[in-house]
């Protein structure tokens, strides 16, 4: 999956950045080829040396580089060197995946309407950690997960598309997490086919798919019964 010499030029050049398993990262890996989708997934980029899904990309044929953040000074610093690498790369859009770093302000700022996240939760709710743990202890009827465009205020990006099940009386927060991940593995590919085709963009704080505005909570797509 990296670039080719003479690759079309209207193939969207993208980056994954993740922290641990990478389990959207293959989903999404998966999807591109299987759909024939116009993106060159150029990049993957991990904090965590020992993150797994560093293996996946090597797998997949896609260059893969470690960038602890230990050792750097701070965040400005780990982010711009971030940015160098993505340069190098050609990188046009950014797609997070389980990476556990909070990004600057200049950095979001620089590909704004150009990264995506996705996060546990049917955000605007739960916002931050353990959001599987805090579902069932507050009680909630539903949960999920979403991904949304990345802005600097953490989670609070506008929403794409939300992946949304109903919390059972027997779950724990293992049991959902595994349900919500089913979920993550269809909803973020689907997004990105969104970003490659073209059919998708940010105005403002608007999301805009195939010229329609989508309501705040984004497109939604239900658990299907296994």
């Amino acid at each position: 999956m990296a670039p080719e010499a003479g690759a079309a030029k209207d193939r969207l050049a993208a980056a994954v950045l993740i922290s641990g398993n990478g389990s959207n990262l293959q989903a999404i890996i998966d999807h591109v080829r299987a759909a024939h989708l116009p993106c060159d997934i150029r990049l993957v980029v991990s904090n965590e040396p020992a993150a797994f899904g560093l293996e996946r990309a090597r797998r997949a044929g896609i260059p893969a580089e470690v960038l602890d953040h230990r050792r750097f000074p701070g965040r400005e610093a780990f982010d711009e060197s971030l940015a160098a690498i993505l340069d190098r790369h050609g990188v046009e859009v950014v797609f997070l995946a389980g990476f556990m770093r909070i990004l600057t302000r200049p950095f979001v700022e620089r590909y704004e309407g150009r990264m995506l996240n996705i996060h546990p939760s049917l955000l605007p709710d739960l916002k931050g950690l353990d959001t599987h743990h805090r579902a069932i202890e507050e009680g909630r009827e539903f949960h999920g997960a979403s991904v949304h465009f990345v802005t600097p205020e953490l989670d609070d990006g506008p929403v794409v598309i939300r992946g949304r099940l109903e919390v059972r009386p027997d779950d724990t927060p293992e049991s959902l997490e595994q349900r919500v991940h089913r979920l993550e593995h269809r909803i973020y590919p689907l997004a990105v086919e969104w970003m490659a085709t073209g059919r998708l963009r940010l105005d403002g704080r608007t999301v805009v798919l195939d010229d329609a505005t989508l309501s705040p909570e984004g497109y939604e797509v239900l658990e299907e019964d296994s």
